[in-house]
């Protein structure tokens, strides 16, 4: 698995699947979560872009520095990944953390992308969201990630999968729970405290851009995309019918088919402005 080096000197690793020559799709996940999240997308956009999967700082195959961190510093390390693979500017999908994490980088860097995917996500933080993510901390700090509690992943996962089966298999639970713990915190830390003045500068983003949630989503809820979708100019609505907060893997099917559709028709747009470097 590649690396490419931080400014701070932290390798963060990725995958890279899909044809050399097509047009680059950056993904990011979100808290947690590594590019093993993207497993139900990978042939589907393999197929048809240049797909690269991002593990955060704290996950997966990248480093795992001591906290604080910092979604700022975060989204550097993206910048890092897309220089590592020669990639001037690039589709970016950004679910959770990840969407935040895609929206510094549409205000502070425009230049470097194309569109833009905001997957459960949201541009600011509520206060009961705040509650919430202070009581995981705690779970966590207390008892490791085996510390949070079934009630907290019920954030994540919707009634229907839950269903069918149960919290535990869920895919995107089984990762956040190989988590380390401290860098687990770390990142949660890292969103209580971005800074709130990116909600007002998202007005800025021209890029074309797709907010896609589903109805079942308690964590992000349709609210805030609908926040997303209003301010950013260029910005579109889907909901997703059942889907809860891991939509990629709750409802693989439609979340690909919608945002394919939208990547093939930014691509395909003659009018579009977006960079065609990289």
């Amino acid at each position: 698995m590649p690396t490419a080096t931080a400014r701070d000197g932290v390798q963060i690793a990725y995958e890279v699947y899909g044809p050399q020559d097509a047009e680059p799709v950056v993904m990011i996940h979100g808290l947690g979560a590594d590019a093993r999240g993207w497993a139900l997308q990978r042939f589907p956009f393999g197929r048809r872009y240049r797909c690269i999967a991002i593990d955060n700082r704290g996950v997966g195959r990248s480093d795992k520095p001591p906290g604080p961190y910092d979604l700022e510093v975060m989204s550097e390390d993206v910048l890092a990944v897309m220089d590592a693979e020669g990639v001037e500017s690039a589709h970016l999908i950004g679910t959770s953390m990840g969407g935040i994490i895609a929206q510094i980088i549409a205000v502070s860097h425009p230049e470097r992308v194309r569109s833009l995917v905001l997957a459960a996500t949201a541009c600011r933080q509520h206060p009961w969201r705040r509650e919430l993510f202070l009581e995981w901390r705690r779970e966590v700090s207390n008892g490791g990630m085996n510390g949070l509690s079934e009630g907290a992943l019920e954030w994540l996962i919707g009634p229907r999968l839950r269903k069918r089966f149960g919290v535990w298999l869920n895919l995107l639970a089984r990762i956040m729970l190989q988590s380390t713990p401290e860098p687990f915190c770390a990142q949660l830390d890292a969103i209580d405290n971005v800074d709130p003045s990116w909600s007002e500068r998202i007005r800025e983003i021209q890029a074309p851009t797709l907010v896609i949630v589903g109805s079942q989503d308690a964590l992000t809820p349709v609210g805030d995309s609908e926040e997303l979708a209003e301010l950013i100019p260029k910005a579109e609505l889907v909901v997703i019918g059942g889907a809860a907060h891991g939509l990629m893997v709750e409802s693989p099917n439609a979340f690909n088919t919608r945002v394919l559709e939208f990547l093939d028709g930014v691509c395909n747009d003659p009018t579009s402005e977006s960079p065609r470097a990289g």
